[in-house]
Protein backbone atom coordinates (compact mmCIF):
# COMPACT_ATOMS: atom_id res chain seq x y z
CA UNK A 1 0.00 0.00 0.00
CA UNK A 2 1.49 3.29 -1.27
CA UNK A 3 -0.31 5.65 0.89
CA UNK A 4 0.09 5.76 4.48
CA UNK A 5 -3.61 5.14 6.27
CA UNK A 6 -4.47 6.44 10.01
CA UNK A 7 -5.21 3.10 11.81
CA UNK A 8 -4.69 -0.47 11.29
CA UNK A 9 -6.81 -2.87 13.64
CA UNK A 10 -5.08 -6.46 13.21
CA UNK A 11 -6.67 -9.44 14.32
CA UNK A 12 -4.09 -11.90 16.48
CA UNK A 13 -5.56 -15.62 16.24
CA UNK A 14 -3.34 -18.52 17.54
CA UNK A 15 -3.80 -20.36 14.29
CA UNK A 16 -4.45 -24.53 14.27
CA UNK A 17 -2.93 -27.53 12.17
CA UNK A 18 -6.86 -27.79 11.44
CA UNK A 19 -7.22 -25.43 8.46
CA UNK A 20 -10.70 -25.48 9.06
CA UNK A 21 -10.42 -23.85 12.24
CA UNK A 22 -7.79 -21.11 10.38
CA UNK A 23 -10.95 -20.76 7.67
CA UNK A 24 -12.86 -19.67 10.58
CA UNK A 25 -11.33 -16.93 11.88
CA UNK A 26 -10.60 -15.51 8.13
CA UNK A 27 -14.95 -15.66 7.60
CA UNK A 28 -15.08 -14.03 11.38
CA UNK A 29 -12.80 -11.20 10.00
CA UNK A 30 -14.65 -10.57 6.57
CA UNK A 31 -17.73 -10.26 8.81
CA UNK A 32 -16.61 -8.09 11.47
CA UNK A 33 -15.13 -6.05 7.89
CA UNK A 34 -18.76 -5.69 6.97
CA UNK A 35 -20.01 -4.68 10.47
CA UNK A 36 -17.23 -2.10 10.35
CA UNK A 37 -16.93 -0.70 7.10
CA UNK A 38 -15.07 2.55 7.92
CA UNK A 39 -11.98 0.11 9.73
CA UNK A 40 -9.22 -0.89 8.44
CA UNK A 41 -8.98 -4.39 9.28
CA UNK A 42 -5.86 -6.81 8.98
CA UNK A 43 -5.58 -10.73 9.90
CA UNK A 44 -2.53 -12.80 11.22
CA UNK A 45 -1.97 -15.88 13.25
CA UNK A 46 0.25 -16.55 15.59
CA UNK A 47 1.58 -20.05 14.48
CA UNK A 48 0.61 -22.69 11.75
CA UNK A 49 -0.92 -20.71 9.12
CA UNK A 50 0.16 -17.09 7.15
CA UNK A 51 -0.07 -14.05 7.09
CA UNK A 52 2.56 -14.63 9.85
CA UNK A 53 2.51 -12.25 13.37
CA UNK A 54 5.67 -10.93 13.22
CA UNK A 55 5.52 -9.70 9.49
CA UNK A 56 2.22 -8.65 9.62
CA UNK A 57 2.97 -6.28 12.15
CA UNK A 58 6.08 -5.16 10.55
CA UNK A 59 3.74 -4.46 7.42
CA UNK A 60 0.76 -2.94 9.05
CA UNK A 61 3.17 -0.41 10.89
CA UNK A 62 5.26 0.55 7.64
CA UNK A 63 1.37 1.48 5.98
CA UNK A 64 -0.12 3.09 8.86
CA UNK A 65 0.18 6.20 11.49
CA UNK A 66 -1.10 3.95 14.09
CA UNK A 67 -1.80 0.14 14.60
CA UNK A 68 -4.18 -1.60 17.17
CA UNK A 69 -3.57 -5.35 17.81
CA UNK A 70 -6.73 -7.27 19.08
CA UNK A 71 -5.91 -10.60 19.91
CA UNK A 72 -8.73 -13.08 19.54
CA UNK A 73 -8.07 -15.27 22.29
CA UNK A 74 -9.81 -16.24 24.99
CA UNK A 75 -7.66 -16.85 27.91
CA UNK A 76 -3.84 -14.90 28.76
CA UNK A 77 -1.21 -17.52 28.96
CA UNK A 78 2.17 -17.70 26.96
CA UNK A 79 1.29 -16.25 23.54
CA UNK A 80 -0.80 -13.36 25.39
CA UNK A 81 1.64 -12.23 28.10
CA UNK A 82 5.04 -12.80 26.24
CA UNK A 83 4.93 -13.39 22.36
CA UNK A 84 2.64 -10.70 21.13
CA UNK A 85 3.93 -7.96 22.89
CA UNK A 86 7.73 -9.20 22.04
CA UNK A 87 6.29 -9.12 18.75
CA UNK A 88 5.34 -5.51 19.20
CA UNK A 89 8.60 -4.37 20.64
CA UNK A 90 10.43 -5.61 17.55
CA UNK A 91 7.97 -3.76 15.18
CA UNK A 92 8.36 -0.37 17.42
CA UNK A 93 12.10 -0.91 17.27
CA UNK A 94 11.35 -1.48 13.18
CA UNK A 95 9.18 1.07 12.64
CA UNK A 96 9.73 4.07 15.61
CA UNK A 97 7.14 6.47 13.41
CA UNK A 98 3.97 4.29 14.13
CA UNK A 99 2.47 3.85 17.13
CA UNK A 100 1.33 0.16 18.54
CA UNK A 101 -1.29 -0.47 20.47
CA UNK A 102 -2.01 -3.71 21.86
CA UNK A 103 -5.79 -4.51 23.20
CA UNK A 104 -6.25 -7.29 26.17
CA UNK A 105 -7.49 -10.46 24.90
CA UNK A 106 -10.89 -11.64 25.08
CA UNK A 107 -11.55 -12.68 29.31
CA UNK A 108 -13.35 -14.19 31.03
CA UNK A 109 -15.99 -11.72 31.47
CA UNK A 110 -19.89 -11.41 31.28
CA UNK A 111 -20.58 -11.72 27.54
CA UNK A 112 -18.16 -15.09 27.29
CA UNK A 113 -20.43 -15.79 30.14
CA UNK A 114 -23.72 -14.92 28.41
CA UNK A 115 -22.31 -16.81 25.50
CA UNK A 116 -22.12 -20.25 28.31
CA UNK A 117 -25.47 -19.78 29.24
CA UNK A 118 -27.35 -19.58 26.17
CA UNK A 119 -25.52 -23.11 25.03
CA UNK A 120 -26.23 -24.41 28.54
CA UNK A 121 -29.88 -23.38 27.43
CA UNK A 122 -29.35 -24.49 23.87
CA UNK A 123 -28.41 -28.30 25.57
CA UNK A 124 -30.80 -28.58 28.14
CA UNK A 125 -33.77 -28.40 25.34
CA UNK A 126 -32.05 -30.59 23.52
CA UNK A 127 -32.15 -33.08 25.99
CA UNK A 128 -36.21 -32.37 27.13
CA UNK A 129 -35.65 -29.89 29.48
CA UNK A 130 -34.31 -32.30 32.22
CA UNK A 131 -34.16 -31.35 36.14
CA UNK A 132 -30.94 -29.33 36.61
CA UNK A 133 -30.58 -30.66 39.77
CA UNK A 134 -29.51 -34.50 38.37
CA UNK A 135 -28.31 -32.50 35.18
CA UNK A 136 -24.78 -31.82 35.56
CA UNK A 137 -22.44 -29.39 33.51
CA UNK A 138 -19.01 -29.40 32.56
CA UNK A 139 -17.14 -26.31 31.17
CA UNK A 140 -14.07 -28.30 29.06
CA UNK A 141 -11.17 -25.98 28.37
CA UNK A 142 -7.89 -26.43 26.48
CA UNK A 143 -5.47 -26.32 29.76
CA UNK A 144 -2.47 -24.37 30.28
CA UNK A 145 0.86 -24.71 31.99
CA UNK A 146 -0.22 -20.92 32.84
CA UNK A 147 -2.50 -20.86 36.11
CA UNK A 148 -4.01 -17.73 35.30
CA UNK A 149 -5.32 -18.82 32.15
CA UNK A 150 -6.67 -21.95 33.72
CA UNK A 151 -8.50 -19.53 36.85
CA UNK A 152 -9.83 -17.49 34.41
CA UNK A 153 -11.91 -20.75 32.97
CA UNK A 154 -12.54 -21.65 36.94
CA UNK A 155 -13.99 -18.30 37.50
CA UNK A 156 -16.40 -18.73 34.16
CA UNK A 157 -17.60 -22.07 35.79
CA UNK A 158 -18.31 -20.48 39.35
CA UNK A 159 -20.42 -17.83 37.65
CA UNK A 160 -22.49 -20.25 35.27
CA UNK A 161 -23.06 -22.21 39.17
CA UNK A 162 -23.86 -19.11 40.39
CA UNK A 163 -26.48 -17.91 38.06
CA UNK A 164 -27.83 -20.76 36.92
CA UNK A 165 -30.06 -24.26 39.03
CA UNK A 166 -27.24 -26.65 38.58
CA UNK A 167 -26.01 -27.77 41.53
CA UNK A 168 -22.61 -29.66 40.06
CA UNK A 169 -20.83 -27.60 37.13
CA UNK A 170 -17.36 -28.55 37.03
CA UNK A 171 -14.01 -27.60 35.16
CA UNK A 172 -12.17 -29.84 32.68
CA UNK A 173 -9.59 -30.05 29.95
CA UNK A 174 -8.40 -31.73 27.31
CA UNK A 175 -4.53 -31.53 27.67
CA UNK A 176 -1.79 -29.90 29.91
CA UNK A 177 -3.35 -29.94 33.21
CA UNK A 178 -6.36 -31.47 34.72
CA UNK A 179 -9.30 -32.95 35.62
CA UNK A 180 -9.18 -34.31 32.11
CA UNK A 181 -13.03 -34.62 31.13
CA UNK A 182 -13.32 -38.72 31.57
CA UNK A 183 -12.62 -38.12 35.53
CA UNK A 184 -14.87 -35.31 35.73
CA UNK A 185 -17.69 -37.46 34.14
CA UNK A 186 -17.35 -40.50 36.62
CA UNK A 187 -17.69 -38.29 39.03
CA UNK A 188 -20.74 -36.67 38.03
CA UNK A 189 -22.01 -40.58 38.01
CA UNK A 190 -21.05 -41.54 41.24
CA UNK A 191 -23.45 -38.26 42.60
CA UNK A 192 -26.09 -39.56 40.57
CA UNK A 193 -26.40 -37.02 37.89
CA UNK A 194 -28.58 -38.47 35.07
CA UNK A 195 -27.75 -36.25 32.56
CA UNK A 196 -24.19 -34.27 31.52
CA UNK A 197 -23.78 -31.25 29.41
CA UNK A 198 -20.25 -30.46 27.90
CA UNK A 199 -19.48 -26.71 27.20
CA UNK A 200 -16.43 -26.49 25.23
CA UNK A 201 -14.35 -23.11 25.84
CA UNK A 202 -13.65 -22.69 22.67
CA UNK A 203 -13.90 -20.16 20.28
CA UNK A 204 -13.32 -22.13 16.81
CA UNK A 205 -13.20 -25.56 15.37
CA UNK A 206 -10.15 -28.06 14.83
CA UNK A 207 -8.51 -31.06 15.84
CA UNK A 208 -9.45 -30.81 19.66
CA UNK A 209 -12.91 -30.30 19.14
CA UNK A 210 -13.14 -33.17 17.07
CA UNK A 211 -11.45 -34.70 19.99
CA UNK A 212 -13.78 -33.80 22.27
CA UNK A 213 -17.27 -34.72 20.13
CA UNK A 214 -15.16 -38.26 19.80
CA UNK A 215 -15.18 -38.12 23.64
CA UNK A 216 -18.57 -37.97 24.33
CA UNK A 217 -19.55 -40.45 22.10
CA UNK A 218 -17.41 -42.72 23.49
CA UNK A 219 -18.96 -41.81 27.37
CA UNK A 220 -22.16 -42.44 26.06
CA UNK A 221 -21.17 -46.13 25.17
CA UNK A 222 -19.66 -46.49 28.93
CA UNK A 223 -22.23 -44.75 30.44
CA UNK A 224 -25.69 -45.88 28.44
CA UNK A 225 -27.33 -45.30 31.53
CA UNK A 226 -26.43 -41.29 31.32
CA UNK A 227 -27.74 -38.58 28.46
CA UNK A 228 -25.00 -35.96 27.04
CA UNK A 229 -25.69 -33.15 25.23
CA UNK A 230 -22.39 -31.74 23.91
CA UNK A 231 -22.37 -27.84 22.86
CA UNK A 232 -20.76 -26.62 20.19
CA UNK A 233 -17.29 -23.49 20.22
CA UNK A 234 -18.65 -20.24 20.39
CA UNK A 235 -17.53 -19.42 17.08
CA UNK A 236 -19.44 -16.24 15.40
CA UNK A 237 -21.46 -15.29 18.56
CA UNK A 238 -22.74 -11.78 18.53
CA UNK A 239 -20.75 -11.00 21.97
CA UNK A 240 -17.29 -12.14 20.24
CA UNK A 241 -18.12 -9.23 17.61
CA UNK A 242 -19.38 -6.77 20.34
CA UNK A 243 -15.96 -7.74 22.15
CA UNK A 244 -13.55 -6.66 19.50
CA UNK A 245 -15.60 -3.69 18.68
CA UNK A 246 -15.16 -2.69 22.37
CA UNK A 247 -11.00 -3.44 22.08
CA UNK A 248 -10.96 -1.05 19.53
CA UNK A 249 -12.91 1.66 21.07
CA UNK A 250 -11.03 1.73 24.19
CA UNK A 251 -7.69 1.82 22.39
CA UNK A 252 -9.01 4.68 20.53
CA UNK A 253 -10.14 6.05 23.37
CA UNK A 254 -7.13 5.21 25.24
CA UNK A 255 -9.11 3.63 28.37
CA UNK A 256 -6.43 2.12 30.30
CA UNK A 257 -6.36 -1.71 30.86
CA UNK A 258 -5.02 -3.34 34.24
CA UNK A 259 -5.13 -6.63 32.77
CA UNK A 260 -1.90 -6.62 31.36
CA UNK A 261 0.00 -3.73 32.16
CA UNK A 262 2.61 -2.03 29.70
CA UNK A 263 1.85 -4.58 26.94
CA UNK A 264 2.77 -7.68 29.42
CA UNK A 265 6.04 -6.23 30.46
CA UNK A 266 5.98 -7.42 33.82
CA UNK A 267 5.45 -11.18 32.53
CA UNK A 268 8.53 -10.81 30.20
CA UNK A 269 10.75 -8.94 32.53
CA UNK A 270 10.65 -11.93 34.81
CA UNK A 271 10.68 -14.33 32.01
CA UNK A 272 13.49 -13.02 30.82
CA UNK A 273 15.06 -12.99 33.77
CA UNK A 274 14.12 -16.71 34.50
CA UNK A 275 16.14 -17.45 31.39
CA UNK A 276 12.39 -17.70 29.36
CA UNK A 277 13.92 -17.08 25.83
CA UNK A 278 11.55 -17.60 22.80
CA UNK A 279 11.66 -18.57 19.44
CA UNK A 280 8.91 -16.81 16.58
CA UNK A 281 9.72 -19.82 14.45
CA UNK A 282 7.48 -22.11 16.70
CA UNK A 283 8.54 -25.26 15.24
CA UNK A 284 8.05 -26.26 18.97
CA UNK A 285 10.94 -28.61 18.79
CA UNK A 286 13.01 -27.05 21.60
CA UNK A 287 16.69 -27.88 21.80
CA UNK A 288 18.48 -27.84 25.55
CA UNK A 289 19.67 -24.53 26.10
CA UNK A 290 23.61 -24.45 27.30
CA UNK A 291 23.87 -25.81 30.72
CA UNK A 292 24.21 -22.66 33.02
CA UNK A 293 26.38 -22.67 36.44
CA UNK A 294 24.83 -21.41 39.37
CA UNK A 295 26.99 -20.51 42.68
CA UNK A 296 25.57 -22.98 44.56
CA UNK A 297 24.14 -27.08 43.50
CA UNK A 298 21.10 -28.08 45.25
CA UNK A 299 18.56 -30.79 44.01
CA UNK A 300 15.35 -30.01 43.52
CA UNK A 301 11.86 -30.85 41.64
CA UNK A 302 10.89 -27.40 39.48
CA UNK A 303 7.11 -27.34 38.60
CA UNK A 304 6.49 -24.43 35.91
CA UNK A 305 3.36 -23.56 35.62
CA UNK A 306 3.61 -20.12 35.71
CA UNK A 307 5.71 -19.41 32.29
CA UNK A 308 5.95 -21.87 29.40
CA UNK A 309 9.31 -21.19 28.31
CA UNK A 310 12.55 -23.11 28.54
CA UNK A 311 14.35 -22.28 31.63
CA UNK A 312 17.93 -23.02 30.59
CA UNK A 313 17.12 -26.91 30.76
CA UNK A 314 16.44 -29.83 28.37
CA UNK A 315 12.58 -30.76 28.90
CA UNK A 316 9.38 -32.12 26.54
CA UNK A 317 6.63 -29.84 25.80
CA UNK A 318 3.15 -31.08 26.06
CA UNK A 319 1.95 -28.96 22.86
CA UNK A 320 -1.63 -30.35 21.34
CA UNK A 321 -1.52 -26.92 19.87
CA UNK A 322 -4.75 -26.67 18.11
CA UNK A 323 -4.62 -22.50 17.35
CA UNK A 324 -8.64 -21.89 18.86
CA UNK A 325 -8.92 -25.11 20.77
CA UNK A 326 -5.94 -24.17 22.07
CA UNK A 327 -6.54 -20.82 22.74
CA UNK A 328 -3.09 -19.33 23.97
CA UNK A 329 -2.05 -22.58 26.03
CA UNK A 330 1.78 -23.75 26.38
CA UNK A 331 3.29 -26.75 27.58
CA UNK A 332 2.93 -28.11 31.33
CA UNK A 333 6.91 -29.21 31.73
CA UNK A 334 7.98 -30.77 35.19
CA UNK A 335 11.63 -31.35 35.13
CA UNK A 336 13.92 -32.83 37.83
CA UNK A 337 17.42 -31.65 37.78
CA UNK A 338 20.49 -31.85 39.77
CA UNK A 339 22.83 -29.00 38.80
CA UNK A 340 25.34 -26.43 40.02
CA UNK A 341 24.57 -22.64 39.62
CA UNK A 342 26.97 -19.82 38.93
CA UNK A 343 25.65 -16.83 39.15
CA UNK A 344 25.02 -14.86 42.29
CA UNK A 345 21.36 -13.33 42.05
CA UNK A 346 18.93 -14.73 44.19
CA UNK A 347 16.22 -16.61 42.83
CA UNK A 348 12.46 -15.84 43.61
CA UNK A 349 10.32 -17.71 45.10
CA UNK A 350 7.33 -18.45 42.98
CA UNK A 351 5.11 -16.80 45.96
CA UNK A 352 7.44 -14.01 45.59
CA UNK A 353 6.59 -13.45 41.97
CA UNK A 354 3.74 -11.58 40.16
CA UNK A 355 1.18 -13.97 38.40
Amino acid sequence: MNQVSKDTILIVGHGSREDSGNQEIREFTEQWRARRPDWRIELCFIEFAPPEMNAALLSAARSSRRVLVVPLILNAAGHVKMEIPEAIEQARLACPQTEILLAPHLTACDPILAILKRRLRKAMNALDMPDPTTTGVVVLGRGSSDRGANGEMAKMARWLLEEGDHELVDLAFTGITWPRLEKVVQRHVLLGMRQVVVLPYYLYTGTLMQRIHRQVENLRLQYPQVRFACSEHFGFEKEIFELMDQRVEDLRAGVPDSRLPCDGCTYRVIAHDLGHGHSHAHTHDHAPAAPHDHGHAHEHDHSHDAHAHAHGHGHEHDHAHDGHAHDDSHAHHDHVHDHAHGHEHPHAKPEDQPA
